[in-house]
């Protein structure tokens, strides 16, 4: 088997309609199947509702509506013979390995010849779960750990048995890389695999040492995040995310399979005050709240934390720890500080990555592999062994033994190294053997952190540097705070263009962050303007506008390499690239009307120009209009996504808004998307020519006033704050040509003064500025 055309999934809860729906995300036929409810009327009940419920989640489990149509809902009685035509089967039925076992027979008897069969599990191994089964069986089978929610975490933890065929292995492995996104781990076949064996320790781990120092569940978390390079969530916020009540049956499997010497075996306990959490229903967020819950209070949402001592829940308040504040030194700065926080971080860290170092090579031969397990399955920044690096190998080990513990054998054949290095522009990972190894990225996948190993920027200053792919092509990657677009990365992009029109073929915009640009530096713009530095304001719109033209009609082609959000002016920057490779997990929009805008880099300018269906000829766009009804649809569709500040759910959404145009290219695995820009550059130099200029026959005064009566009914109601009307009036002046007829002919200059003169007029307005402070006091929008 190399070709995975048809997946089946067998079990409808959670992870089983996840991983449905994430294949179906894939462009797959997907059939999903669970038992007849006793007495059911429509015996695909459990199935059809799983579905609803992927649809329905906020965010959904679908990048796209339409692709719970490659979906087919059925049973397990009446089904069975369809999977003849799957070539990869999807077990993910309870945690019970007789359950498992039957289904398998089931499956065995049913499945044609060389299909694959897998099981989610994340507990049972693998040769318990063939064990009894045909040798053919047997030989198509692995494990595939999927992580929650399978659309979003990037890991996949695949097992192979002694018997299972490496050609199957590694079909199914390249296919959930480049088509389902994930990275990669291969794992031993030993209990929870990589991510779940050192996670739940370190959940446990930190747990307990909170009860037993006494810090606050805020505190801990407080520390326990960011600082260390873990989600914001910390430990008891990621316990409540996944919910309390799973802690207990993940660790019965453990337990159950883990040696009686494990250290997870002697530390695991299961506090009085967890069980009481549980057994009153306050499993997390899924329940009556947990660690963490929202109250209510005289009409407010309250947010309140348990007291691990009490029990009882109290307001929640800002923490402020010394040690929290010392990550920005770094990790040892954290640990070594001196307060509660520095002792608990220390005590939970220490812990965790001297198990892990422990277990080297018992669940894997490599670190690589348990960093990447951690990184991707747990969010962490930094992987356990990255973590001791940047402790110091030695300095981990001396502390180690002070306090009485071993130390690893890998630290202790690591010791005067480092257990990552880099050697000839590539990067080498230490191993138990004592030698260093290439780490290998895997076919197809290109980051920039491999080119910088080995070279140097074209041209850089402090918010902007440009790169040399390699094969004609250069890089513009935006190195500032969220990659917002200030004056240095317009100047660079500036200098950018006779650059590459010199020395290459074309020119991809991206960078590694999780982030394409968060927009428009709104800091400076608020000092400027709080200082009336008007021309500063105006001369960053001029310079913006003039740049982002620069990229359109540049000599050669502009690729963006889109990840994660682009949001006002970032979305504006790819509105202007003549080709988009993005990654299916992309969220571009113009959201300037939040910080009470409108866009004035030519985003209004693209939208309509997009929408009008980009005719380049003054009669073509007249007859058009007419044909379609003029141009009033296309400037309600338009003034709808910007005046309600539309962000796209994915990249399939933002194809939708014609963020994306035919012919753009959506990755579904992050570590492709700027080779796939990259190729897709190559292939538009072929036969470049720059779009030619375009124009718009707008209404002008009829449409506007249109606009200005639908804003005026939503502000009736109470569905647009008085500013809101300010700057949806302002919006629509831009969107409906200015004064102008249906039979002038606008430029896209003309346009684009259109938004500068709204965007200057706006920035002077009290609620504006104050809408754009409060963005950046709080990071959300002020509705005034």
């Amino acid at each position: 088997m190399t070709d995975i055309k048809k997946i089946a999934v067998l079990g409808s809860g959670v992870m089983g309609s996840g991983i449905a729906a994430h294949a179906a995300n894939a462009g797959l036929s997907v059939l999903l199947l669970d038992i007849v409810p006793k007495g059911a009327k429509n015996r695909n009940e459990l199935t059809e509702k799983a579905i609803e419920r992927q649809l329905a989640g906020k965010p959904s489990g679908f990048t796209h509506k339409k692709n719970a149509k490659l979906v087919t809902c059925g049973n397990l009685e009446d089904d069975l013979g369809k999977l003849k035509d799957c070539d990869w089967i999807v077990e993910a039925v309870l945690e019970k390995l007789e359950v498992k076992q039957d289904v398998y027979r089931k499956i065995d008897a049913a499945r044609k010849a060389g299909s694959v069969v897998s099981s989610n599990t994340s507990t049972l191994p693998i040769h318990e779960l063939v064990g009894g089964l045909p040798p053919s069986f047997a030989k198509d089978f692995m494990i595939t750990h999927f992580f929650n929610p399978p659309r979003f975490m990037r890991l996949l933890e695949v097992v192979k048995g002694k018997d299972t065929r490496p050609e199957a292995f590694d079909a199914v492995c390249r296919f959930a890389d480049v088509s389902l996104g994930k990275g990669i781990v291969a794992c031993k076949d030993t209990p929870g695999f990589i991510a779940n064996r050192i996670g739940v320790y370190w959940m446990m781990l930190a747990l307990l040492e909170a009860m037993r120092l006494g810090i606050t569940v805020e505190q801990a978390d407080a520390v326990m995040g960011k600082p260390v390079g873990i989600p914001k969530t910390g430990v008891f916020g990621l316990f409540d995310l996944i919910g309390i009540d799973l802690m207990p049956l993940i660790a019965k499997e453990m337990l159950h399979t883990l040696p009686k010497d494990d250290p997870f075996v002697k530390l695991y306990q299961e506090p009085e005050l967890v069980k009481k959490m549980i057994a009153d229903g306050y499993t997390g967020r899924k329940g009556k709240g947990g660690f963490y819950r929202l109250n209510k209070e005289d009409g407010k949402k309250i947010k309140e934390v348990i007291d691990l001592k009490t029990g009882a829940y109290h307001q929640g308040k800002k923490v402020e720890l010394a040690s929290a504040a010392a990550g920005k030194e770094g990790l040892k700065a954290v640990v070594t500080h001196p307060d509660i926080g520095g002792q608990y971080a220390w005590a939970v860290l220490s812990g965790t990555l001297h198990y892990a170092a422990m277990l080297i090579p018992e669940i894997a031969d490599d670190i690589t592999a348990v960093d990447g397990a951690m990184r991707m399955g747990y969010n962490w920044k930094f992987g356990p062994f990255e973590m001791i690096d940047k402790l110091g190998v030695d300095w981990f080990a001396e502390k180690l033994k002070s306090e009485g513990k071993s130390v690893p054998p890998i630290l202790e054949k690591a010791k005067g190294k480092t257990l990552y290095k880099t050697d000839g522009g590539k990067r080498q990972a230490f191993n138990i053997g004592g030698n260093y190894k290439p780490i290998i990225p895997p076919d197809g996948s290109l980051m920039l952190a491999d080119i910088k190993l080995s070279a140097k920027p074209v041209a850089k200053n402090p918010s902007a540097s440009l790169w040399d792919l390699g094969e004609g092509v250069a890089c513009l990657e935006l190195t500032s705070k969220m990659n917002s677009v200030d004056m240095d990365i317009l100047g660079l992009i500036e200098q950018a263009i006779p650059l590459v029109k010199k020395d290459f073929k074309g020119l991809v915009i991206g960078n590694d962050g999780d982030n394409f640009s968060v927009g428009a530096n709104l800091g400076l713009m608020l000092m400027a303007a709080n200082m009336a530095a008007w021309s500063q304001i105006s001369d960053m719109i001029k310079r913006g506008q003039s740049a982002m033209m620069s990229l359109k009609h540049a000599p050669f082609p502009v690729v963006a390499s889109l990840t994660g959000m682009a949001l006002g002016g970032g979305c504006e920057m790819v509105l202007h690239s003549g080709g988009v490779a993005a990654h299916v997990e992309s969220y571009p929009g113009l959201v300037e009307v939040g910080v009470g805008l409108i866009p004035a880099w030519g985003g209004c300018k693209e939208m309509l120009l997009r929408h009008l269906g980009e005719k380049k000829e003054p009669s073509g766009m007249i007859g058009n209009l007419l044909a379609t009804g003029g141009a009033m649809p296309v400037i309600k569709t338009v003034f709808e996504a910007i005046a309600t500040a539309k962000i796209a759910g994915s990249a399939e959404e933002a194809r939708d808004l014609k963020i994306l145009r035919e012919g753009d290219k959506i990755s579904m695995n992050r570590v492709r998307v700027l080779a796939d820009a990259k190729a897709r550059c190559l292939d538009m130099a072929k036969n470049y020519a720059p779009p030619a200029p375009q124009v718009a026959h707008l209404p002008g005064g009829t449409a506007r006033m249109a606009l200005f009566m639908a804003v005026d009914g939503f502000a009736a109601v109470g569905k647009a704050t008085p500013h809101d009307v300010v700057v949806s009036k302002i919006l629509a002046g831009v969107l409906s040509g200015g004064d102008t007829d249906i039979s002038e002919a606008l430029s896209e200059q003309q346009l684009l003064d259109l938004e500068y003169e709204g965007f200057m007029e706006l920035i002077k307005t009290k609620g504006t500025l104050a809408r754009i402070e409060h963005m950046l006091e709080t990071g959300k929008p002020l509705r005034n």
